[in-house]
């Protein structure tokens, strides 16, 4: 009897781990490629379409230059590697983007005009070029002036400690632009709610990964101004969509 509540104890520890196995790899893949999921039908569209005009690549300069320095942070201080590859992914993603978005323009444009590159130096089209090359180089540029840096403060902590914090900031105000457009015009109009709830559940998510897995500091402070974001533009959806509906209600009134 003993052997055999011993045998039963046993399958079930192994089938209890290998469920907590299952359920720990799933999230780590949630971790590392939630980031570039919702870029996924913006993609899909702009290749459908063939019309790239409504995404910025400013997006892709501001997301490009928060994961560089947060790859560049593992190195001077280590934090989990899912965290890492989620970094090198969006990397590659937003290159994907700019490569997208580059090809579309450069395939659609009928009036030709000179071509921009990175290796003009002129800071009136910087991040406007005609090829992809030219991102290609300003990225590896940029990556190799940082990596230096690394390499000449490594043993400074301030240092380290900023390249980490100035990263994730980054990254945590990209909806900034967005708020305050919406603040302009008094108007969420055009702006999917879906897509905003869905930025608000990925970054609550990767908030409590941060704190569940003692992530640097960073991490936790860029999730909680991520979320705090997402809020703001969630309570301007509200109050700017209730205010529209009103104009149109008393418009109607008004008609009648």
């Amino acid at each position: 009897m003993e052997a055999e509540s011993d045998d039963a104890s046993m399958r079930l520890a192994v089938h209890t781990f290998s469920l907590d196995s299952i359920m720990e790899s799933f999230f780590v893949l949630c971790m590392v490629l939630g980031g570039v999921v919702p870029y996924v039908p913006q993609y899909l569209e702009i290749r459908k379409t063939e019309n790239a005009e409504g995404f910025s690549l400013y997006v892709c300069l501001t997301l490009l230059v928060a994961n560089v320095l947060r790859v560049l942070f593992w190195f001077g201080k280590r934090y989990e590697i899912p965290l890492l590859v989620q970094s090198i992914v969006m990397i590659i993603a937003m290159m994907a983007m700019i490569y997208l978005c580059v090809s579309i323009k450069k395939k659609t444009t009928i009036l030709k005009t000179r071509e921009r590159v990175f290796t003009d130096f002129d800071a009136r089209f910087f991040w406007c070029w005609t090829d992809f090359q030219s991102y290609a180089e300003c990225l590896l540029a940029f990556s190799l002036v940082c990596a230096f840096l690394l390499l000449l403060f490594s043993e400074e902590t301030i240092f380290i400690e900023g390249i980490g914090l100035i990263s994730l900031s980054i990254e945590a105000l990209l909806a900034v632009p967005q708020f305050h457009r919406n603040f302009c015009t008094k108007s969420t109009f055009g702006m999917s709610r879906q897509m905003v709830i869905m930025w608000f559940c990925g970054d609550a998510f990767k908030t409590y990964y941060f704190i569940s897995r003692e992530a640097p500091y960073q991490f936790v402070i860029c999730g909680v101004l991520q979320i705090c974001m997402d809020l703001a533009i969630l309570g301007q959806i509200f109050w700017y969509g209730s205010r529209w509906r009103e104009k149109l209600k008393k418009g109607s009134e008004e008609s009648q």
